[in-house]
């Protein structure tokens, strides 16, 4: 049985009548990379300020390695590193100088220990350079580099690509495995950047307006949801007869085709009230979901 290392159990957060995260149960476990999914505004970052000691919940209860963070705080948040938001530095200072100041704040760190960091996230190169030189995909490294001082064992990043041009978003979309292969840490990436949470997330968690809507492994999510492509001519005349079928969800794309939601074991009955209304059926194929799309259709976006 795989080790827990994150559990909230009924977390509520409500300010005044706002209930902004309802009742959520969460679990990760040991060695996942867990994509913390929703829209602006859904209460992410509400639960991972609570996750931290950060705000109080209203009611329920937050568990690191099975210790509760109100009543054994240092021992729950201890093996815990952080990004919330965007990290903060000293743009005059160096790389390595920020780090050092930091680490001094929660018990200090030795050379060695931010050397190592800095080479883990490909900065050591640019450890004795000002911050004001960094690139915005760099500052978010040394953010991560920041959260690797204590030698943690989970650590949670709010949005670490966020802002970041494509050279950045790899980079720290390949450094992810790396943490967890090459230090054995568990992550929680927070973040709104579906596709790549789709390639370097095992888990996913995905909430709305506060409440759970998924929680489980990525594979199973894209499974569930069966995406058939229909070529056929007229597009028109077969988007609005399909539409009237309260099963079935349908979207245009391009000026021959539509997408649809349904059952593989409805495709048949779709292509004979196709032909039964005159329609030209050229193609009929399943396509492989992708987590945007299921995101959106649980979002109902």
């Amino acid at each position: 049985m795989n080790e827990s290392i994150l559990q909230t159990e009924a977390l509520t957060k409500r300010y005044g009548r706002r209930v902004v995260v309802d009742r959520l149960s969460l679990c990760v476990e040991r060695g996942d990379i867990f994509g913390f999914l929703g829209q602006n505004g859904a209460g992410k970052s509400t639960v991972i300020r609570m996750a931290l000691g950060l705000v109080r919940p209203t009611r329920g209860r937050v568990l690191f390695f099975g210790n509760n963070i109100r009543t054994r705080s240092l021992r729950a948040l201890g093996r815990v590193g952080a990004i919330v938001e965007s990290p903060a530095f000293y743009a005059n200072f160096s790389g390595w100088d920020n780090l050092r100041i930091f680490s001094a704040m929660s018990g200090g760190a030795t050379p060695k220990q931010i050397e190592e960091a800095l080479a883990l996230v490909d900065l050591l190169e640019r450890a004795r350079d000002p911050v004001r030189t960094y690139s915005h995909g760099m500052r978010q490294r040394l953010g991560i580099a920041q959260a690797l001082l204590p030698h943690p064992e989970f650590i949670i990043l709010d949005e670490p690509m966020d802002g970041l041009d494509p050279q950045g978003i790899r980079e720290v979309r390949l450094l992810l495995p790396r943490l967890r292969d090459e230090l054995g840490l568990t992550i929680m990436l927070s973040s709104h950047l579906l596709h790549q949470v789709e390639q370097v997330c095992n888990a996913v968690a995905i909430i709305d307006e506060g409440r759970l809507l998924y929680q489980g492994a990525i594979g199973n999510l894209i499974a569930r949801e069966q995406l058939i492509k229909i070529t056929v001519q007229p597009l028109e005349v077969a988007y609005q007869l399909l539409s009237r079928d309260p099963t079935i969800s349908v979207s245009r794309n391009g000026s021959e085709s539509l997408y649809l939601r349904m059952s593989n074991e409805a495709i048949p009955a779709v292509n004979a009230l196709l032909v039964a209304h005159d329609i030209r059926v050229m193609e009929i194929s399943p396509q492989r979901a992708t987590l945007e799309d299921v995101f959106l259709t649980l979002t109902r976006t």
